[in-house]
């Protein structure tokens, strides 16, 4: 009985301090979770650092390089050099279609640097007369089904497309 006894107060003390770790890491991995809160759809956008992008598509980027952020990404070809500018993962098969090497195109953004390189978030796509809203002013994606086309003639009336 002895020896019965000795298991019995093991295993139970194994199960205690089992059950013990799992109560201490609770509280850790729940503040870990929260000092990532707006991290998880990316970086924050800044409004206030906005800025327009004007130049010539480069190259169309599907598959970012390793470590890099995840998405479309444009390299264009403008005043300040070639700027790699992220459009993310939500655009409609005809936009993605439309973009290619050699097209003007104007993005209103806002430059970010992210993991040790410089980005430039796309909130609005200007391409062949047609406006793509990509990101809201608070630099959340739009309609993750496709891309919010605005008509600007019919944007001027007031109505959007």
């Amino acid at each position: 009985m002895i020896c019965g006894h000795f298991i019995y107060s093991r295993a139970a003390g194994c199960l205690w301090n089992g059950l013990l770790l799992v109560i201490l890491l609770i509280p850790a991995r729940a503040q870990e979770s929260r000092s990532k809160v707006g991290r998880r759809f990316g970086p924050a956008y800044d409004v206030a650092r906005e800025t327009t992008l004007t130049g010539t598509i480069e190259d169309v980027v599907t598959k970012p390089e390793a470590g890099g952020v995840g998405g479309l990404h444009l390299l264009v070809n403008g005043p300040q050099g070639i700027v790699d500018a992220h459009l993310g993962a939500f655009l409609t098969q005809e936009t993605k279609d439309a973009l290619h090497a050699g097209i003007p195109v104007q993005i209103i953004g806002a430059a970010m640097q992210l993991r040790d390189k410089e980005y430039f978030l796309a909130r609005e796509l200007n391409i062949g007369g047609r406006t793509i809203v990509i990101r809201s002013e608070r630099g959340f994606f739009i309609n993750p089904h496709g891309d919010h086309v605005v008509n600007r003639s019919k944007a001027a009336k007031g109505e959007q497309q």
